[in-house]
């Protein structure tokens, strides 16, 4: 019965110590990744210039939306937190429209997986078709990492003003935005 608790006492602290380890390296993780986008941030860049088709098969290029304060979003139909910021995305491109705002999702899946995801979504701004050369313009863009959600955010110069590796929220989009348009 004493080896029993002790090695229980052991298997204790040594889970412990696993998940206190893991817990100090996601956090810094954490924090170095924050302390990456806010040195790119900080960095005022102009933006890359790209052509690609969109989901209607016509040849768009960036240059077509200077002037305006853009919100370039990199997904994938198969990514969940993608997915999921989309609807205020879409909310977002109905209220700041008329004032110099546009999104520009750009997609890197199969055309008929993002036609039949957008469809039924009621999408009210441009979907780009990137598919593979999408990873290389995300790189352009910042993304050394290459993960999605991949967002930009562009001012009317065409200045990257920020860049932004995870899901965004209606509210934190609102924010960024505001003080461009």
């Amino acid at each position: 019965m004493n080896n029993l608790k002790k090695n229980l006492l052991l298997a204790t602290v040594l889970l412990m110590a696993a998940v206190s380890g893991y817990a100090l390296q996601t956090y810094q993780w954490a924090a170095e990744e924050e302390q990456a986008q806010r040195q790119a941030s900080a960095k005022i860049i102009m933006r890359p210039e790209f052509s690609v088709t969109d989901i209607h098969g016509q040849l768009r290029d960036i240059k077509e939306w200077d002037g305006k304060v853009i919100l370039l979003n990199f997904w994938a139909t198969w990514c969940p937190p993608c997915r999921r910021e989309m609807p205020a995305f879409i909310r977002l491109q109905e209220k700041y429209k008329d004032q110099g705002f546009t999104i520009i999702g750009i997609a890197l899946d199969e055309k008929q997986a993002v036609i039949d995801f957008t469809d039924p979504m009621g999408m009210n701004y441009p979907i780009l078709m990137a598919e593979l050369e999408g990873i290389a313009i995300s790189k352009a863009y910042g993304n050394s990492l290459g993960v999605l959600p991949f967002t930009v955010i562009i001012d009317r110069k065409g200045n990257i003003i920020h860049r932004q590796r995870t899901e965004l929220t209606f509210e934190q989009v609102e924010g960024m935005i505001k003080p461009l348009l």
